[in-house]
Parts: structure tokens; C-alpha cells; sequence
């Protein structure tokens, strides 16, 4: 696992240069978060990344060695926010509104490296699910019926919902109307996943009956 720490410069050097390369390493990182999601993994350059953190690409390489090496660190620290920011939402449900940026900024980066293949993102997708399913614990716990499909199964498929969110964004943009990481976009795109989340879409009455053709399908099927 790459370390976002500073490195060598914790114990060789004085407390303001420590700084002053912990800063460096932050905007790198933030850069580079940027880049990959915008630009997809192939056409992000170093030289690129380098300049919008406003250091040399030597600088870069030292901290991270290779673009390969710079995407593992992004995979692990995406990771690690999505971590923070579930145990700040489960602590205390207010706070989702204070983390939607970040949110927003990590979930544009998991699109992305899940669209170009990223090699670690595979586990960023598996601990999202895991993530849901705390959720959806939550909610079977005041259902007023058994849920007919695993836990697991239906937080894998909420999350590729999500996921998939920012993936068409160019095509939720225009059906919007706005771009859906601009500030009126990004207010729709809240307020109309929150609707649907809180109501629900079929009547239990017609998802039973719905539910029912499968099975009979299912019996034709076999028979």
C-alpha cells in the first residue's frame, strides 16, 4: 500500500519544509483525483497532473514514482474517505449535507476508474457495496415485510445505480438541463434522489403480482 505520508522529509528535515511537502503531496493528490476522473487514466499526463498541483513533474515522480503508483494512491485514498464519510452519515444523518462535495468529488472518481479498469478499483466497488448494505439493514428493520432477495444482492445493484450517476453525466446533464456537477445540478440531482429514496416507486400490491410472473416464468422454464 502506498503511504500518503510525507515520506522521508518527517524525520530528515525541519518542521516547515515537512510542511511545505505534506502540502505538495495534498496537491498532487487532489490534482490527480481531478485529472483521472475528467480525463480518464489514459489521457492524464504527470506533466499535466504536475502542473495543475503547481509542482515539477521530478517532484511528482519522487512522491509517487509512476502515474501507476500515483492512480494506486488515489484508488486507497478514495477508500479511505468513503470509510470517514459513511461513519460520519451513519453518526449523525445532518451531517450528509456537509459531506455531499466530498461525496460528489469521490463519486466522479470511481466512475471513472471503474469505466477506464482500474486495477484496485475493484475494491473500492466491493466496500461501496458493503457501505450500502449498513443502509439497507437499517431500512429491513422497519419493513413490514421480509425481503425476498439477499441483503447483498440488492446493495450491489443501489450501488451500480449510484455509481452509474455520474457515468452518463453527460446525459443526465442534458436531460437536466445543467450541468449535474454545477451548483443548480448538483441541488437536483440531491433533492430528486432523496424523493426517490424516501417513496416508494410500485405498490406492494403490484410488485407482489410482478413478483408472481417471474415465478411462473421460472416454472415454465423448468418444466
Amino acid at each position: 500500500m502506498i503511504s500518503d505520508s510525507t515520506g522521508p522529509f518527517d524525520t530528515a528535515t525541519s518542521p516547515n519544509v515537512a510542511s511545505e511537502h505534506l502540502t505538495a503531496r495534498s496537491r498532487i493528490r487532489e490534482a490527480a483525483l481531478k485529472h483521472f476522473a475528467e480525463d480518464g487514466y489514459q489521457r492524464a499526463t504527470i506533466r499535466g497532473i504536475a502542473q495543475s498541483a503547481g509542482v515539477s513533474p521530478g517532484l511528482l515522480r519522487y512522491h509517487y514514482g509512476s502515474k501507476e503508483a500515483l492512480r494506486q494512491m488515489c484508488d486507497e485514498y478514495v477508500l479511505d474517505m468513503l470509510y470517514r464519510v459513511n461513519a460520519e452519515i451513519l453518526e449523525d444523518p445532518k451531517s450528509a449535507a456537509s459531506t455531499q462535495k466530498m461525496s460528489k468529488r469521490l463519486g466522479r472518481y470511481v466512475a471513472r476508474a471503474l469505466a477506464d479498469g482500474s486495477p484496485t478499483v475493484g475494491a473500492i466497488f466491493d466496500e461501496m457495496v458493503t457501505i450500502t448494505e449498513q443502509w439497507l439493514a437499517r431500512a429491513d428493520e422497519v419493513r413490514p415485510d421480509s425481503p425476498t432477495i439477499s441483503r447483498r444482492i440488492r446493495a450491489t445493484l443501489v450501488t451500480a445505480m449510484a455509481v452509474g450517476i455520474p457515468l452518463l453525466q453527460d446525459h443526465v446533464s442534458r436531460a437536466l438541463g445543467t450541468d449535474m456537477f454545477g451548483p443548480e445540478g448538483e441541488r437536483l440531482v440531491a433533492l430528486a434522489l432523496l424523493d426517490i429514496y424516501s417513496h416508494k416507486l410500485l405498490d406492494p400490491t403490484d410488485a407482489s403480482i410482478a413478483e408472481s410472473g417471474f415465478d411462473l416464468a421460472e416454472d415454465d422454464r423448468v418444466g
